[in-house]
């Protein structure tokens, strides 16, 4: 099982002083963050993109993973085509972090390559549904 997955974080975010609701704390792992369901380490993952619009102004599926997977530490261009194919979305379209039909699959599409295995789309959708109650 991957690391993401074993940690109910299928983004593969990263310990920080950001606290997202469903984290457990401390993390049993030392690099990670830790989420008590899946739903929560998908929510995560569409609070993380949403405040990457709101605070920093990304508002593509290039700019977001940029930041996301930079290419110091990744090979974001690869990962860019990838979630980019996956949903459907072009690379430098403007993505609405708030539309359901651009999120589910963008967030399914990173799950893929950090845990190298298609997520549970019930799992994504849940995470979705904790995202969307609060905004």
């Amino acid at each position: 099982m991957s690391r993401g997955l074993r940690n109910n974080n299928p983004g593969n975010i990263r310990k920080s002083r950001v606290r997202y609701k469903g984290e457990v704390a401390p993390s049993r792992d030392p690099e990670f963050k830790e989420f008590s369901s899946m739903a929560y380490g998908y929510r995560a993952m569409f609070v993380l993109l949403d405040t990457y619009r709101s605070r920093y102004g990304l508002t593509t599926i290039r700019q977001m993973l940029n930041r996301y997977a930079p290419p110091e530490e990744n090979f974001t261009e690869g990962y860019v085509r990838f979630v980019a194919d996956y949903s459907g979305i072009m690379p430098d379209e403007v993505v609405d972090t708030r539309a359901e039909m651009d999120m589910i699959p963008i967030v399914s599409a990173m799950s893929k390559i950090e845990n190298g295995k298609a997520p549970i789309l019930k799992d994504v959708e849940s995470g979705w549904a904790l995202f969307i109650s609060e905004n």
